[in-house]
């Protein structure tokens, strides 16, 4: 790494910063410089470099070919930099900070966190529930919960769960079922944001075409399941959501028949050494989840 000497480190974050940004100006707001002293250091590094990094056009600094890979290279560089500081910065490890989406937070995690409690009374929990993609390497974030394909970038993904789909309904409505086709006549309540259709289960119930009549859209698959269990309709739920209402006998989930959607619950990790605390919330988290999977045996 002896070539780093030849060139100043404000100089290749600056070219790192311009190349993101687009801008200098934008630049300059960040690194809290002026237009001018960017201007200077992305000049300085070009020359220290040998190389012509940006073209300067009407519609701002434009990456030349020869600088595309360079700055590629700069990103992931400064990335790794910037995990190394959050890493550095993480005094308290009896602090566990856990990035879920508020639905797994609100329909599984909460009702179990007791339980985590119990075994590790010396850890903290601090749930963050969002529905972004945090990167725990550019955060204090430890440990995410996503639902998703698993190829999020510069995160290491573990799966956890393979996703299931599976109509659930207010056990009223489940006592008028005798087979999947009698599903068609009630009355749908549909998760507009939901990553897959009612297709999915339809295809593998040996009704693929089939429609229900739809009673309620919501932008929020908890409002689905409060509708349900409500007797509002039927919904298609997935292990980790309806669990704890299945559990209660507030749902009922006719046929036991399920679909997989191709999407699974994945740990998101930085990738790096894991802490013990992480470790022992993983191993925590699989064992809470297998009981789950033991109501739909």
């Amino acid at each position: 790494m002896k070539n780093l000497n030849s060139v100043h480190l404000n100089g290749l974050r600056a070219l790192e910063v311009v190349g993101r940004l687009g801008s200098l100006q934008a630049a300059a707001d960040e690194l809290g410089v002026s237009v001018g002293a960017v201007s200077q250091q992305v000049i300085k590094a070009e020359a220290q470099l040998g190389q012509v990094i940006f073209e300067r056009t009407a519609r701002g600094m434009i990456a030349t070919e020869a600088g595309r890979p360079v700055l590629a290279a700069l990103d992931e560089g400064f990335a790794r930099l910037s995990q190394a500081v959050s890493i550095a910065s993480r005094k308290d490890d009896t602090i566990l900070t856990i990035s879920v989406a508020p639905v797994f937070a609100a329909r599984w995690l909460v009702h179990r966190l007791h339980r985590f409690a119990e075994r590790y009374p010396d850890i903290k929990l601090r749930l963050d529930a969002t529905t972004n993609l945090v990167n725990p390497a550019l955060g204090d974030v430890d440990i995410g919960i996503r639902v998703g394909a698993g190829k999020w970038p510069d995160v290491k993904a573990e799966l956890l769960l393979e996703q299931e789909v599976f109509p659930v309904c207010s056990p009223e409505m489940a006592a008028r079922l005798k087979e999947p086709a009698d599903i068609l006549a009630l009355p749908a309540i549909i998760d507009g944001p939901a990553m897959f259709s009612w297709e999915v289960w339809m295809r593998e119930a040996g009704l693929s075409g089939a429609t229900l009549a739809t009673r309620h859209v919501f932008n929020d698959a908890s409002l689905c399941l409060d509708a349900a269990i409500a007797g509002q309709g039927v919904m298609l739920a997935w292990q980790t959501l309806a669990a704890f209402a299945l559990a209660e006998g507030r749902l009922a989930a006719p046929f036991g028949l399920r679909a997989k959607t191709g999407f699974g619950h994945y740990f998101v990790t930085a990738g790096m050494r894991e802490p013990k605390k992480v470790k022992d919330f993983k191993a925590w988290i699989r064992e809470e989840m297998a009981g789950t999977l033991a109501l739909f045996q």
